[in-house]
């Protein structure tokens, strides 16, 4: 178990406090990727020689120090490669790294459905379910010809070797996020459309605030609808100018909720990711006359500024969007 895959308990809008808890990582190993918005793959094989401790014993060290230097606690998957580690952390608690050992990883795939394969999209999953392969277990048994048959020659032979514990990925040492994402989950599986905008709204907000945080602008938009049957679709949209006012991600976003024609969707979530992130410093801006637009972004400036003084959960009165 050499990689850790670790998720740390953020807040809401302080994606801006993971560059401290990666450098917390790059205490232990230079060989650090960031998974924004708040986690992080680890390569502690050198780690685990230099300080004369496993990856589950170092995994303890930097929860013990994300709290003791920042306040945040974190969940820990150890693995023997990132894939494994990444699953792993889907099973782990606060306080309780969840490990698997060279010795356990066919045990431990053989029970999982083949939705918790990183790589497996709705649409690989449905077409194995319908064969009877719902599980890496049944996978795993397959002939490879009968899974290149299903899903393709170059998609069937990496299912074959995911299925069976090989894992051929590497952690990428990246200073800078490509991507933000916001998830709005609904209480009970949503059928109401207005509810639906109401969460995007709230998610197109969030997402410009962090992004204004950052100094960052965004290119495009990516919408992913979740439904009650574990189905999702997804669209993208490239933006007209890169940007992080909150009104023009949230035109994008309803504009991407319209194309899909949803008819009394079940939607259990949405998700709303940036793309394409670039220092706002770099960014051009058409100029507008609109006073009204104008209004609207001082406000937003204003906004931002009580929300760093006094939290994300402050609230300006006459601020807010029906």
């Amino acid at each position: 178990m050499t990689i850790l895959c670790v998720r740390f308990q953020l807040p809401p809008m302080y994606e801006a406090a993971l560059p401290g808890l990666l450098g917390l990582l790059e205490e232990f190993t230079p060989v650090v990727q960031a998974l924004p918005p708040d986690g992080a793959l680890a390569d502690l094989r050198g780690a685990e020689r230099y300080f004369g401790r496993t990856a589950v014993e170092l995994a303890s060290v930097i929860r013990v120090r994300a709290l003791a230097l920042h306040g945040v606690d974190c969940v820990i998957g150890a693995g023997p490669g990132p894939m494994l580690a990444r699953m792993a952390l889907r099973e782990a608690r606060p306080g309780l790294t969840r490990a698997v050992a060279e010795d356990e990883v066919r045990e431990f795939l053989a029970g999982q459905p083949v939705v918790a394969l990183p790589g497996v999209g709705t649409r690989t999953a449905r077409t194995l379910c319908e064969y009877g392969l719902d599980s890496l277990g049944r996978v795993a048994a397959a002939p490879l010809s009968t899974l290149q048959r299903l899903v393709g020659a170059r998609a069937g032979r990496e299912l074959h070797e995911k299925a069976n514990g090989v894992d051929r990925g590497r952690v990428v040492p990246d200073a800078v996020s490509r991507s933000l994402a916001t998830e709005r989950p609904f209480t009970r599986d949503e059928l109401d459309p207005g509810r639906h905008r109401r969460a995007l709204l709230s998610a197109a907000e969030e997402l410009g605030a962090r992004l204004r945080a950052l100094d960052q602008v965004c290119r495009g938009l990516t919408l992913t609808v979740r439904y009650a049957d574990r189905s999702a679709t997804t669209r993208t949209r490239t933006l007209p100018e890169p940007t992080a006012h909150s009104p023009a991600l949230t035109r994008a976003a309803y504009g991407l909720y319209e194309a899909l024609g949803l008819q009394r969707a079940r939607v259990r979530a949405v998700v709303l990711r940036a793309e394409g992130l670039d220092p706002a410093e770099q960014a051009s801006h058409q100029l507008t006359f609109d006073p009204v637009d104008e209004k609207v972004r001082r406000i937003e400036e204003v906004a931002d500024r009580v929300r760093a003084k006094f939290g994300p959960h402050a609230v300006i009165p006459g601020t807010l969007a029906a």
